[in-house]
């Protein structure tokens, strides 16, 4: 098979699809593994390191998509990839189609094979290509956050962490994943006072044991939300419903009825967001008032620490890779049920159940497709 790995060209995303490691076993496995030349500059690796693993360089991205069977990227196409798009492809990236409509017309209308790495599941039924990047932007929206609260930030003027003699900023999470519990931990680690709220009573005895009362757990209903929100001085959007859109928890009159000055910083903005008034932006302009409140809705904030997250997204998304090279889609999903959940497109059909009620397709099963 040839594998392409263009770069990225989402606004300030600098992380890349394939580490020179990847290219090794691929290339060691029989095939062949173009790489658009200045790929994976954004995460400090050089054209000479992929040369050096047996990538074939190539000067553009028309090049990498014309020519490959299988296009291993990041983040969603943009539209100006959607006429690089063609029938059989392979195209395995995040694609979070339930919140980009356009993206899977594009893909259905030309017969593209799309494979989404967070709808991918394990044995266990978790997320494993979504959980390196939940881990990322959860830690980073404590980080965005604290900074976003600063006052010439448009924040409210405190320190999360507090000094002794003043009261630590509150920081409200909703959801307890990856996410909220990476966000937790970054939270609680610079001294802020931290509420999660779920609807999983295990998953809040879990996060009890873990913080071992370091942090305040609720059990999630309108009211304790509506309380929760009145109260954040930093509330942080940690809800995943996989393949589908996120419900919107939050909404517009909640926000309006914050503390001047408080921020949201919305991390499922990539799935539609679970605050009303999210809208996606980007990390040249990260940030917009609704009222008084400061919303930092970027929807790849992983990017801005592109080498770390880099690495740990290949860590887990090249082993399906080469399960897909060596096999074929169809032998490969045959073998893996988990694999099949991350069939979002194929032959003009959408064949995951959660994207397909979102958008208002028939579902077509993917081996049947």
């Amino acid at each position: 098979m040839i594998v392409g790995v263009p770069k990225e060209i989402k606004t300030e995303e600098y992380r890349v699809g394939m580490v020179p490691g990847g290219v090794t076993l691929l290339v060691d496995d029989g095939h062949t593994v173009l790489v658009e030349r200045g790929a994976g500059s954004g995460s400090n690796i050089s054209d000479e390191a992929y040369e050096r693993r047996g990538a074939t360089l190539v000067d553009t991205a028309e090049e990498v998509w014309s020519a490959a069977d299988m296009i291993v990227k990041v983040k969603e196409p943009i539209p100006s990839e959607y006429g690089h798009f063609r029938d059989g492809q392979i195209l395995y990236t995040y694609l979070h189609l339930a919140a980009v409509p356009e993206l899977c017309k594009a893909l259905t209308d030309a017969r593209v094979t799309s494979i989404a790495y967070e709808t991918i599941e394990d044995a266990e039924g978790r997320l494993p290509l979504l959980k390196p990047m939940s881990e990322v932007a959860g830690k980073m929206s404590v980080q965005v956050g604290a900074h976003a609260l600063e006052k010439h930030s448009g924040g409210m003027g405190i320190l999360l962490g507090g000094v002794p003699g003043t009261t630590p900023g509150h920081v409200v999470i909703i959801g307890g994943g990856t996410v909220g519990i990476s966000a937790a931990k970054i939270a609680v680690g610079m001294g802020a006072r931290v509420t999660v709220l779920d609807r999983s009573l295990d998953r809040l005895t879990y996060l009890d044991d873990v913080f071992m009362g370091r942090i305040t757990t609720v059990y999630s209903n309108p009211e304790t939300l509506e309380h929760a929100v009145k109260n954040a001085d930093l509330l942080v959007g940690a809800v995943l419903v996989a393949g589908a859109r996120a419900p919107h928890l939050v909404d517009e009159a909640m926000v309006r009825g914050m503390k001047p000055g408080s921020v949201i910083v919305d991390v499922s903005v990539d799935q539609g967001g679970c605050i009303e008034t999210t809208r996606p932006t980007t990390h040249d302009n990260p940030t917009f008032l609704v009222g008084d409140v400061v919303h930092y809705c970027v929807a790849n904030m992983p990017g801005a620490v592109a080498r770390t997250s880099t690495f740990a997204l290949t860590n887990a998304t090249t082993h399906y890779a080469r399960v897909l090279a060596n096999q074929g889609v169809d032998k490969a999903i045959a073998g893996d049920p988990g694999l099949r959940l991350g069939v979002n497109t194929k032959n003009g059909k959408v064949t995951h159940k959660a994207v397909a009620e979102a958008l208002g397709y028939d579902y077509a099963a993917p081996e049947s497709a």
